[in-house]
């Protein structure tokens, strides 16, 4: 019996992972019961046990389903179970260091997705984040996993060539705008926001680079303006040393001026 009903919830996980709910951005209950075959009310009753653990998500608004940022986060540390090992103890201390969360970051095509997130234990906690994406142009997180990017490879991942505003208050609007925010991550070894992705709230991330000097991931600490803006930029450059110190686990030297 238990072996059955692992089966027909993966059959879930399949439809909801399949090209349909990816072009959709999600399926209903009536869909995927006429993809698996199954009554609607069964779904129903799955599809809700499944949200409940995070594995699945509910739209509030379209009240369709999509794989949730527990699934994803899942899969995301056995896929970069290295830097994942590598950051975890730096992450921790930086974490204690600052007392605000950390969050280590990677690139998946226009959204930066959170693999882990370590709290001091601060009354403040980032809660859900681990699996979730967010937009690149309103982070620092997306400016920092960009440093390599070109223009033209810029122009090539936002075809739109610019971007909606919708929630964000970032100034950002342009591959153009974006690109300056990256030049200046760039040369100042780390990137903040102020009151850009969410009103209230600020955050700085600095890049972590592998053996061959790539950036491959992001660390990033968020928290109240009130509690961080006025230590912004101290909190950067401790976010900066930090990622040193995972790249250099990860095989990166850089090259010390003669």
């Amino acid at each position: 019996m238990g072996s059955t009903g692992l089966r027909r919830d993966i059959d879930l996980l399949e439809v909801l992972a399949g090209q349909e709910a990816q072009r959709r951005g999600g399926l209903g209950v009536l869909r995927v019961a006429t993809l698996t075959g199954r009554e609607k009310s069964q779904v129903s009753r799955a599809l809700r046990a499944l949200e409940d653990e995070g594995i699945v998500e509910r739209d509030p608004d379209t009240l369709e389903y999509r794989l949730g940022w527990r699934l994803f986060s899942l899969v995301a540390r056995s896929t970069h179970s290295r830097l994942v090992q590598a950051a975890e103890p730096v992450m921790h201390r930086l974490a204690h260091a600052l007392e605000e969360t950390c969050h280590l970051c990677v690139l998946r095509g226009q959204e930066v997705v959170t693999l882990l997130s370590i709290s001091p234990g601060h009354e403040f906690r980032a809660h859900g984040w681990e699996g979730r994406g967010v937009p690149v142009h309103c982070t620092s997180a997306g400016r920092v996993l960009l440093m390599d990017a070109t223009p033209d490879e810029l122009h090539v991942r936002f075809p739109d060539g610019e971007f909606p505003q919708g929630e964000h208050h970032t100034p950002v609007r342009t591959i153009a705008e974006l690109w300056t925010k990256i030049s200046h991550a760039r040369e100042a070894g780390f990137a903040y926001v102020d009151e850009e992705f969410e009103p209230g709230l600020v955050g700085t991330s600095a890049p972590i680079r592998d053996f061959r000097g790539r950036v491959v991931a992001a660390l990033n600490v968020s928290a109240p303006k009130e509690r961080l803006g006025e230590t912004l930029i101290e909190a950067a450059r401790e976010t900066a040393r930090a990622t040193s110190a995972i790249s250099e686990l990860l095989g990166w030297l850089p090259r010390k001026p003669s």
